[in-house]
Parts: structure tokens; C-alpha cells; sequence
């Protein structure tokens, strides 16, 4: 029991200091960002009383507004084209076993293998060439894709995990194969939608080197937030308390939307692993 209790003692200590460690990041975030501008050269940790100027003149002067409702239509438009690709394909890959299959699968497998850093000169000059009308359209068609391997192997494995019993009874009752789909199939598939759901908002939120490369020559308002951030740091001289507040600003939404649904995720990331 000593033993016992004294290795729980230990574990909870180590996963409290790994928390902590993990966790200061986001203090000195928080810091800085209350931090008056006539106390960032200070030594002290604290500054002497916390301001939330950094965050009100984000609205007014920054405009940053405007690109957090551009981070909403690229990360929500790709996610929404990405699982409108991903659910049937991966249905049909779980449901059918078709000559070429594994090396369809392997091939989707492969695209997640690329950079985008790799492809941004082909990027830019296709989507120059296809002039679209606005680079919002651009970045959500490339997340999309460079999410779609994700979507379709993890959805794969979970339509894998359901009995395709339950298809074949529902058919018998009377439904189609879309009746089925729809009404037995993707209810019980739920948690994997889920899941690729939330990770695919998660990385085209935060993606930043597509977005500054085919957002170069919109207006200031028309850029992802992660481009807009980026702005507070010049070339010789970096205003730190609205980078800090910014950043919070970004990180705020999707801490709040992972922690919604974050049993779901766990759900789905385990799904298929037995049979």
C-alpha cells in the first residue's frame, strides 16, 4: 500500500510539473498581453497593474474583427468541403472491397506525406491562373485537400467498426441503401465525424504559411487572423502587447470548441482499434 501510494504521489507530481511547463506558455501570453506598453522593458514578471487596453484597441484600430470572420469562413468551408468528400469515399472504401482499394487508400495516404511549404509556388500560380474571385475561396479548397487524407482514413476505420448488419436489417424493413446511410450509419458514426471535424477546423484555423502566400494582395480586413497576427511584428519593432492579445483572442475559440466536444474526439480517435 506504501508503495502503492507513494508511486501515485510521484506520477501526480510529474504530471502536475509537465502541466505547469505546458501551461506558462499561455501565462506569459496573458502577462503580456494586460501589460501597459511602459512596463514591457521591465525585468519584474508582473507588471504593476494589468491593462486591457491591448484587447479594445484590437476592434477599433486593429480591425481584427474582420479576420476572425475570414478564419471562420476558410476553416469552416474547409471542413464542411472536406467532409462532404471524405464521408462518402470512406463509406464506400469500408463498404466495397474493390480491385485497386488498398492502393487508393495508399495513395490518399500519400498526399499527407507532403509539405505545403513544398507546393506553394504551383499553389500560388494555379490559383492565380484559375482567378478565383478572392483568396478566401483559395484557402479553403487547399485546406480541404491537404485535410482530406485524414478525414477519409480515420472515417474509413470508423465505418469499418459498424456492423453491416444493421445496413442489411434496416434494408429489410424497408429503407434504401441511402435510407440506411443516413438514418442507422452516420447517427452511430457520429463521434468519427466528429473527430475529423474538429481537426480539420483546428489546422486550417491555425495555418499560416498557405494563408500569408495566397493573401499577399488582399486588404488588411480580408486576411486570416493568423496572417493579421502576424502583422503586429515589424521590421524593427514588434508590439508585443497586441501579438500577446491577438494570440489569446485566436486561441480562446478553439480551446472552447475542443473542450465541447472533446469526448467525442477520444471516441473517435479509438474507433475500429478492436474488432
Amino acid at each position: 500500500m506504501r508503495t502503492s501510494r507513494a508511486r501515485t504521489a510521484v506520477l501526480a507530481t510529474g504530471a502536475y510539473l509537465v502541466a505547469i511547463v505546458f501551461l506558462l506558455p499561455y501565462v506569459e501570453m496573458i502577462i503580456t498581453a494586460g501589460r501597459p506598453k511602459s512596463e514591457l522593458g521591465e525585468r519584474n514578471y508582473f507588471p504593476s497593474h494589468f491593462t486591457f487596453s491591448n484587447f479594445t484597441s484590437l476592434w477599433s484600430a486593429g480591425g481584427l474583427g474582420g479576420n476572425i470572420g475570414v478564419s471562420l469562413e476558410v476553416a469552416g468551408g474547409a471542413t464542411l468541403l472536406a467532409l462532404l468528400v471524405a464521408v462518402p469515399a470512406a463509406y464506400y472504401t469500408a463498404r466495397h472491397r474493390f480491385r485497386g482499394r488498398t492502393a487508393f487508400l495508399l495513395l490518399v495516404l500519400a498526399t499527407q506525406m507532403f509539405q505545403p511549404a513544398a507546393m506553394l509556388v504551383g499553389l500560388q500560380r494555379e490559383f492565380t491562373n484559375f482567378n478565383l474571385p478572392s483568396a478566401t475561396v483559395s484557402l479553403i479548397i487547399v485546406n480541404a485537400g491537404f485535410n482530406l487524407a485524414f478525414a477519409v482514413w480515420i472515417l474509413n476505420a470508423f465505418f469499418s467498426s459498424i456492423p453491416v448488419e444493421l445496413e442489411e436489417a434496416a434494408q429489410v424493413d424497408g429503407l434504401g441503401r441511402l435510407g440506411a446511410l443516413f438514418r442507422i450509419t452516420l447517427p452511430l458514426a457520429a463521434p468519427g465525424i466528429v473527430t475529423a471535424l474538429i481537426f480539420t477546423f483546428i489546422t486550417a484555423w491555425n495555418e499560416f504559411l498557405v494563408a500569408l502566400t495566397l493573401s499577399l494582395g488582399s486588404p488588411a480586413g480580408n486576411r486570416p487572423l493568423t496572417v493579421a497576427i502576424d502583422g503586429y511584428v515589424g521590421e524593427y519593432a514588434t508590439d508585443w502587447g497586441h501579438l500577446f492579445a491577438g494570440g489569446l483572442v485566436a486561441t480562446v475559440p478553439v480551446i472552447v470548441l475542443f473542450a465541447i466536444i472533446e469526448r467525442r474526439v477520444v471516441t473517435g480517435l479509438t474507433a475500429g482499434a478492436v474488432k
